[in-house]
């Protein structure tokens, strides 16, 4: 796969996540509507940390020549999302907040604010 391949589907996953995410938090919480969009939202921000550890690091210093510090917040998703998935299936209401707070916190706008750096392709396609 390309990494522009790799880069379309990242944005496509990462976009709905970044504003379901926003509507989940400024909504009611515990309505089957929130249950819903929450599955929806685990699933594409899974996905989105997925596809994120398979593009390479363009910027700065590399691990293993792939991994890039923006990787860490992939990991941050990939492991925040079903320990949420655990709280809230264990009534802990606080846990589960807190991990998906870190989710969208760090695992979009943080990654997010990195993504839009000098150097990377977001960057060039914003503002050229």
């Amino acid at each position: 796969m390309s990494y522009l391949f790799l880069a379309y589907v990242h944005l496509a996953t990462v976009v709905p996540c970044f504003l379901i995410g926003a509507w989940l938090f400024a909504r009611r919480k515990g309505t089957p509507l929130h249950k819903r969009l929450g599955r929806v939202y685990a699933g594409l921000i899974l996905v989105t940390a997925a596809v994120a550890l398979i593009m390479p690091a363009e910027v700065g210093p590399r691990i293993l020549g792939h991994f890039g510090f923006i990787h860490l917040f992939s990991i941050l998703v990939l492991v925040c999302v079903p320990l949420a998935v655990y709280n809230i299936r264990r009534g802990n209401v606080s846990g589960h907040r807190f991990n998906m707070v870190g989710v969208y916190v760090g695992g979009i706008l943080i990654a997010g604010t990195f993504a839009f750096m000098p150097g990377r392709i977001l960057h060039g396609w914003f503002f050229g």
